[in-house]
C-alpha cells in the first residue's frame, strides 16, 4: 500500500505519506480520487478558472471513534465529581482532568492550607499518571487554577520537587471559584 500511495502522490505532485509510520499510529482512513467542479455552484463562483473536468486529490484523517479513545480509572486518586473521567488517552496522549486536594478513601481536603493542598494533587495526579502507564516525566503541559494568585510561590515551590527539567509548559490562572471551594486545581496532558 505504501508503494501505491507514493506512486499516486507522485502522478498528482503532492508529497508522499508513508502510512506504515502512520498506522502504528492511529486508525487512518485514506484515499486518492477524483472531484469534479462541473454544475457545482460553490465551485463556479469560487474558482472561476476552474474547468469541468475532474481533478485528482488525497485525503487523509485520524479516525476519532472511540475504540482509540480509553477512560483511565484508579481508587487511588479521588473519584470524578461529575459526568467526566479521570484521565483520557486518545492518540498516544494523555489528558488528565482537573485533580483536587482530596484524600481519595474520604473524599475530604487534606486541610485549608494551598501548600497542602498542591501536595496531594500532585500525589493525586501521580496516581492517575501511573495507571495511565505514564509518570511525572511524561506531562508536556500543565494547567494550574488558583483562587488566589498570591499563591503562585507557594505552589511553585512544591510544583518544582515533582517536575524533572525539562519542566512542563504551564499556564496560571486566578479563577472566580474551584469546585467544593478548592484553593488550587491542576489538570495535565502527557505523552504516552
Amino acid at each position: 500500500m505504501a508503494w501505491m500511495a507514493s506512486g499516486l502522490a507522485r502522478s498528482f505532485n503532492m508529497p508522499a505519506i508513508d502510512i506504515g509510520v502512520l498506522r502504528h499510529r492511529a486508525p487512518i482512513i485514506a484515499g486518492i480520487g477524483c472531484a469534479s467542479a462541473a454544475g457545482t455552484t460553490f465551485w463556479r463562483s469560487s474558482l472561476t478558472s476552474f474547468s469541468n473536468r475532474s481533478t485528482p486529490f488525497a485525503c487523509l484523517g485520524i479516525s476519532t471513534a472511540t475504540s482509540i479513545k480509553e477512560a483511565v480509572k484508579t481508587d487511588k486518586a479521588p473519584a470524578a465529581l461529575g459526568p467526566y473521567s479521570q484521565a483520557i488517552k486518545a492518540n498516544n496522549t494523555l489528558f488528565v482532568s482537573g485533580v483536587l486536594g482530596l484524600i481519595p478513601e474520604t473524599g475530604k481536603f487534606v486541610s485549608d492550607s494551598v501548600e497542602e493542598q498542591t501536595e496531594q494533587i500532585l500525589k493525586n495526579m501521580g496516581e492517575i499518571l501511573k495507571a495511565s502507564g505514564a509518570s511525572y516525566s511524561s506531562v508536556v503541559k500543565t494547567t494550574i487554577m488558583l483562587a488566589d494568585l498570591k499563591d503562585f510561590k507557594k505552589v511553585n515551590e512544591i510544583y518544582a520537587k515533582y517536575f524533572p527539567a525539562p519542566a512542563p509548559a504551564r499556564s496560571t490562572y486566578q479563577v472566580a471559584a474551584l469546585p467544593l471551594d478548592a484553593r488550587i486545581e491542576i489538570e495535565c496532558i502527557a505523552a504516552l
